[in-house]
């Protein structure tokens, strides 16, 4: 399958999808209202994206942010995973942004049971929660350990970190 044939596919199934074809793979960007739906129509339906191999979260900083029109007031959090179809072997990436002061979007840990750990993973170090994961809860952090260090806005007083 080519990227063109992905691509139909795609907006066939979500006419609201947008697309990049800058880099080497087929990048499409989704709503977060409809991620879930969409997630499940990948892996069961004619793409077979049966393959989660990275998920993880940007926090875009202001300037960049302005530059792809997130959402104004600070910079934007982007949710991104990488598939692949071991049947078809091609990749995809997905882009879902999230509102920043409320980041939170559908597991897809009962999709693609690696997605459970990276779920977790980024709750832990960006903040975003995800609804109706099995088990979400820190990974890497203290349970009173406050913020989230991987977010542009964090400060660590003890180590002086700004990002």
């Amino acid at each position: 399958m080519t990227k063109e044939e992905m691509k139909e596919h795609i907006a066939q199934h979500l006419p609201g999808a947008v697309f990049d074809e800058t880099g080497e793979w087929l990048n499409v960007q989704v709503e977060a209202d409809a991620w879930r739906s969409f997630a499940q129509w990948l892996r069961n339906e004619v793409l077979q994206m049966d393959y989660l191999f990275c998920l993880t979260c940007i926090d875009w900083p202001p300037a960049a942010a302005a530059k792809t029109q997130t959402a104004a007031g600070g910079g934007a959090l982007t949710m991104v995973y990488h598939f692949t179809s071991t049947t078809f072997r091609q990749p995809l990436v997905v882009k879902v942004k999230l509102d920043r002061n409320n980041p939170e979007i559908e597991t897809v840990s009962a999709i693609w049971r690696t997605a459970e750990f990276h779920e977790r993973e980024v709750y832990d170090l960006f903040g975003v929660r995800f609804l109706h994961h099995p088990d979400l809860r820190r990974l890497v952090l203290t349970d009173d350990f406050e913020g989230h260090p991987l977010r542009k806005d964090f400060e660590d007083p003890v180590n002086m970190i700004r990002l």
